[in-house]
């Protein structure tokens, strides 16, 4: 018996499950899309969802409202769904071992640690090229327990957008 009329056959109608689209466009739109927000949001810097700002988070909201038909066509069925869920789980799977297999891959994909800050000095290149204000680093220098950025050796941005201090050693100038 055909695929075709095992979905016709169930209780459900075969509205719910019929694909408007052949199933491969709908893997080479997920695929598509996914691209194309990696390569965006890697351009926009590397705070993590933790730090998102309200605006960050509204503006991650939005743009996952905005791609939704470019990756399902309009096709709102369940079949769909299933087939882009599935889609991009294996491909955030495959990002996942390709970073973990291949240094340059994670080079590549998540960036390098920046140093915003070295023996109290910070670098205001690297701040304005990370977009980082300087509310925002001194937060996570006072989260580490230290008051003044003098008593900073160094302040590293790592590449999932947390910001590690590491305080000088007490007596140190």
């Amino acid at each position: 018996m055909p695929v075709a009329a095992l979905i016709d056959a169930l209780p459900v109608g075969s509205s719910m499950w019929r694909l408007a689209q052949p199933w491969w466009e709908f893997v080479l739109r997920a695929l598509l899309v996914y691209g194309f927000l990696m390569v965006m949001l890697r351009l926009t810097g590397k705070r993590q969802v933790g730090q998102l700002a309200p605006f960050d988070f509204v503006m991650l909201l939005v743009l996952s409202n905005a791609v939704q038909n470019s990756m399902n066509a309009g096709d709102n069925t369940v079949s769909a769904g299933f087939i882009l869920v599935g889609t991009l789980l294996v491909l955030n799977a495959l990002m996942a071992w390709l970073t973990w297999r291949s240094k340059r891959a994670e080079t590549f994909l998540e960036g390098r640690p920046q140093i915003l800050v070295h023996h109290g000095v910070p670098d205001e290149a690297m701040l304005a090229a990370e977009r980082i204000t300087h509310h925002e680093l001194m937060a996570a220098v006072r989260q580490a327990g230290v008051a003044d950025l003098a008593d900073v050796r160094v302040a590293i941005l790592e590449t999932n957008g947390r910001i590690n201090v590491i305080p000088k050693p007490p007596g140190t100038p």
